[in-house]
């Protein structure tokens, strides 16, 4: 699946840019989240270099013959009703296993929004983890990394407007326009 995952990114123009976190457990933040198409970019990224990320999805999506197939392309069935109860669904998933590599949007969304979440921050510190990647996929210029390693505090706010001040410094474009801004101002 590794060499089929590198042909298909080959074939559709990405180039990926570094390698896999080489942490057992990891979050890897992924940025800008425009369009259902950044997880099938960043399935065949992480599965070329011989990974497997996990994602939250709606578990509404998990009936039928979707389900198997979700699960085995890393997806985590979640309750998103409750959002407190989001946060220990996937932090019980760290737990349980003995690698995780999760792969978590913080925007939360795929439209247009200023108010990223500090969900991936509190599963961090509660899976004492004490950083997170920042991830991207670069729609502009078809480049996807795990990203540089970020060092995490105790304080989320901080960290939060550190990483988006982060992110707003690579100029990155999603698929679709205008559906990402890093709180700055700066829509693209």
């Amino acid at each position: 699946m590794k060499y089929f995952c590198r042909f298909i990114m080959k074939l559709l123009g990405w180039k990926a840019v570094g390698g896999k976190v080489p942490e057992d457990k990891a979050i890897i933040l992924g940025v800008p989240h425009t369009s259902a198409w950044d997880f099938i970019i960043s399935y065949f990224f992480y599965t070329s270099l011989g990974g497997k990320a996990y994602i939250m999805v709606k578990k509404e999506f998990f009936w039928g013959p979707l389900s198997p197939i979700l699960k085995a392309l890393g997806g985590l069935p979640v309750d998103r009703k409750h959002g407190a109860r989001v946060t220990m669904q996937v932090i019980e998933a760290m737990e349980s296993r003995k690698e995780l590599h999760l792969a978590i949007a913080p925007e939360a969304t795929r439209h247009l929004t200023d108010r990223w979440k500090t969900g991936f921050h509190t599963i961090a510190r509660a899976c004492n983890l004490d950083h997170v990647y920042l991830g991207y996929f670069d729609w502009g210029t078809k480049r996807i990394s795990v990203g540089e390693k970020f060092m995490l505090s105790d304080n989320a706010s901080e960290d939060l407007k550190k990483i988006m001040a982060r992110y707003a410094e690579m100029n990155l474009h999603g698929k679709n326009k205008g559906c990402f801004s890093t709180g700055n101002g700066n829509v693209v």
